[in-house]
């Protein structure tokens, strides 16, 4: 009896080695990864596995193609395509590919980046353009797009500009406002003529002296004194031909 009870002990103990020593080559370590219910030496950033690990043969990596690349520990028979910085999307392209790792894109100069993820961009688009009235209140980035404000009243802008320009004011340059500026461009202004001033107040001038002058010989009586001056002889005649004279 006491030997069958030692060789129970013994087939328990066997069979849970059993299940340990299972258990144990199915847990496949951080190095390694699985494949066929066994555990092979995984292959490191750069490579590839050629042929996975036999009982006689560890697992046979060899370097990726180009313009491919693994980035991390891996049992997979190919390695991954090298990522294009298409200029479509507003990409550029920041850092190389390698065999160990991805190509880094970036946005554009005059884009901003609308897909980030660590270290680079997946897509971008142009930055916005600022219509005429406006000012560029913050200039587009490489992670933000261009913000754009009205410019306040009596000020003017292309749209091109950091800040709006004054309106002119033409009045305060001895000048009239031909056209009044609005929010897209300045005041436009004239030079006053003076030739239509001038001109009358001669006028002016000559009419007054004409005035002042009649005014003179008329109150001085030299109307009368022309008047006056005809010959007796004449006025003698005419008298004698009226007819009050002939009666």
């Amino acid at each position: 009896m006491h030997l069958e009870g030692e060789s129970l002990k013994t087939l328990i103990c066997a069979a849970f080695l059993l299940i340990m020593k299972h258990s144990h080559c199915s847990a496949c370590n951080g190095a390694e990864y699985e494949i066929d219910e066994r555990c092979c030496p995984a292959c490191d950033p750069g490579f590839y596995v050629q042929r996975h690990c036999i009982a006689f043969y560890t697992t046979k990596c060899v370097p990726c193609p180009v313009s491919t690349f693994t980035n991390k520990p891996h049992g997979r028979r190919i390695c991954n395509p090298c990522t294009t910085c298409d200029e479509q999307i507003g990409l550029k392209k920041v850092k190389e590919c390698t065999n160990s790792s991805d190509t880094v894109c970036g946005a554009l100069e005059g884009n901003y980046c609308i897909d980030p993820y660590e270290g680079g961009c997946r897509a971008a688009q142009k930055h916005t353009t600022c219509k005429p009235g406006h000012f560029i209140k913050h200039p587009g980035t490489e992670y933000n797009d261009t913000v754009c404000e009205n410019c306040p009243e009596n000020f003017y802008s292309s749209g091109s500009s950091t800040s709006c320009s004054p309106h002119t004011d033409c009045e305060s340059q001895g000048l009239y406002t031909f056209k009044p500026g609005d929010g897209v461009s300045d005041s436009q202004c004239g030079e006053i003529s003076r030739v239509p001033l001038i001109a009358g107040i001669t006028v002016g001038i000559i009419l007054l002296l004409l005035l002042v002058g009649g005014v003179t010989l008329y109150k001085s009586g030299f109307c009368h004194k022309e008047n006056s001056s005809i010959p007796p002889g004449l006025l003698l005649e005419a008298a004698t031909d009226s007819p009050e004279f002939v009666s």
